[in-house]
């Protein structure tokens, strides 16, 4: 159990540095399908073990320059008060209503980046101002409401504003980490960390964080942008049918 843990922890490490984040869901996938916790401990222990992954993934995606501290700080500005609105409101939300609106979310932004990578004409789109702020809510609310990563909308919002995936996975991996901090502070006071559980996987989610950035710099960001972003597009939309399945 031990080495399987650290190697998921690894292999979700390095996704949420290459897609800027949606680890979220998966490593409440592992603590309730794996270490069968419950869902209240799995949404505590799902934020406290991101953080470190976020934080180094940070920082290298920070070495690399493609940051963009102004996007990111557009998301925070409505995303850290509606986590902290999420996780006040979060027991008392039907996890039916709760699962049907993250759903639709999903399949919207999903349909939407498939459209823009196969779409006739490749020109980059973008989206006015308040759109950074609507994604900011919706990613805020996943993190406070469930405990998830909240990466989804965000890396969605970004690239659809007009950044390619280095970048956005950059720009995202910063607003992440500010989302989990606060995120594992709330669910902490609702539901305990399973600390071991929790541990290994951060183990190997810390060395997949650390060295993705690096290997991702290495591409060609076109080329890079025109493989992963329907493939984020796609995930979004397996996410959505998970959601209500």
């Amino acid at each position: 159990m031990t080495i399987i843990l650290v190697l998921l922890g690894f292999l979700v490490g390095a996704f949420i540095m290459t897609m800027g984040g949606g680890g979220g869901a998966f490593y409440l996938g592992i603590m309730t399908g794996v270490a069968h916790l419950s869902p209240s401990t799995a949404a505590a222990t799902s934020l406290f073990t991101a953080i470190p992954a976020l934080a180094v993934g940070c920082y290298s995606h920070y070495r690399t320059g493609n940051m963009r501290f102004h996007a990111g700080n557009r998301i925070l500005l409505t995303a850290v008060p509606a986590t902290v609105v999420g996780s006040l409101a979060a027991p008392y939300i039907p996890e039916l209503v709760y699962s049907w609106a993250i759903a639709i979310i999903f399949m919207v932004l999903g349909v939407q980046m498939l459209r823009q990578s196969f779409g006739r004409k490749a020109k980059k789109t973008t989206q006015p101002a308040w759109f950074a702020y609507v994604l900011g809510m919706i990613s805020g609310l996943m993190v406070g409401v469930a405990g998830l990563s909240g990466g989804g909308p965000i890396m969605a919002g970004l690239m659809l504003m007009g950044l390619d995936m280095p970048h956005a996975a950059a720009t995202s991996s910063y607003a992440l980490v500010a989302l989990s901090i606060i995120g594992c502070f709330l669910h902490a006071t609702q539901g305990k960390i399973a600390w071991t559980v929790g541990g290994l996987l951060m183990l190997g989610s810390l060395v997949g964080a650390a060295i993705t950035p690096r290997i991702l710099n290495r591409f060609d960001p076109r080329k890079l942008t025109a493989i992963l972003r329907p493939l984020l597009g796609l995930l979004l939309v397996v996410m959505a049918i998970e959601q209500v399945w």
